[in-house]
């Protein structure tokens, strides 16, 4: 099932995600059992670095799906070190290469900040502004398809815009019942940026918070579904994408399955009772 962005075109709700699969073999075992079960967006990032091993088997299991490019869509990101104008740039390429792509779906500025500088460095704006205009360069050029930002928060997104005019297609952050950021998302509503999630089942740590949360198990016991399709559908089920991660065939497949039930009104609103704006990954609220 896909959403349509801003500028017409369309994202799936569920991507796959790869942070921290990086062993060339882990690579090829999960994303072949992604595009398998019918994945057909795949997300990475240049620091991630896993880009290359992505595009070998893309090449390599597009084809045996009886796929074409144009069937997947693939997100990348900016790292932070390449922060800023033309470094930007020659960073996208270098993504573009080791994917093996003539062209990306979506590409993201990753964080707000540069790396090596400090949180409130003033030159930490017009840093990121430069990536942003950068991005709009390749989107003009048709090296991108959609153009967005990732760890981003309100005053971080409107700076882009009142600097370029340019509004991103896309965020992606963090998003789960402990981490539900209202005021981005009203925002992200009203200017129609699509709002995308990530760490959607909590921490990678054994002591998940998330998959414990005694609501969240109650409402998987009653609906008979496992608590990472509670989760996932919780978000979708509000106009939300999720990129599940998994190195397990079996989670892969049932972290898909998430659109032959709905969750009553009565249990989304217990779920959405657990906001405490608890980050669990990444908080970008100290950079300038």
């Amino acid at each position: 099932m896909n959403a349509t962005l801003r500028n017409g075109n369309c994202i799936p709700f569920v991507g796959f995600g790869t942070f921290k699969i990086r062993l060339k073999e882990d690579v090829q075992k999960t994303i072949k059992a992604a595009l398998d079960v019918g994945y057909r967006l795949i997300d990475t990032a240049s620091v991630y670095r896993n880009e290359a091993e992505i595009g070998q088997c893309l090449k390599e299991y597009v084809p045996s799906n009886n796929l074409e490019r144009s069937d997947i869509f693939i997100t990348s990101k900016l790292g932070p070190k390449d922060q800023g104008e033309g470094t930007c740039y020659a960073a996208f390429h270098r993504s573009l290469f080791n994917l093996d792509c003539q062209y990306l779906d979506l590409y993201l500025i990753h964080w707000p900040g540069t790396q090596g500088r400090k949180p409130d460095d003033p030159d930490q704006g017009e840093l990121r502004v430069g990536s942003w205009r950068d991005l709009i360069k390749l989107q003009k050029e048709g090296k991108v398809k959609n153009i967005g930002v990732s760890n981003f928060l309100q005053h971080h997104i409107q700076e882009l815009i009142d600097k370029t005019g340019v509004c991103p297609d896309v965020i992606q952050t963090e998003h789960h019942p402990h981490c539900v950021q209202s005021e981005l998302i009203e925002f992200c509503k009203r200017t129609g940026i699509f709002y995308q999630a990530y760490s959607s089942l909590g921490t990678t740590t054994s002591n998940n918070p998330i998959l414990t949360d005694p609501v969240v198990t109650e409402v998987s016991q009653k609906l008979g579904k496992s608590v990472p399709q509670v989760l996932l559908r919780w978000a979708v089920q509000q106009g939300i994408g999720v990129l599940p991660k998994s190195c397990n065939p079996q989670h892969i497949q049932e972290n898909i399955d998430i659109f032959s039930f709905q969750i009553p009104e009565e249990e989304m609103l217990k779920l959405n009772s657990l906001n405490r704006e608890k980050h669990y990954c990444w908080n970008p609220k100290d950079i300038v």
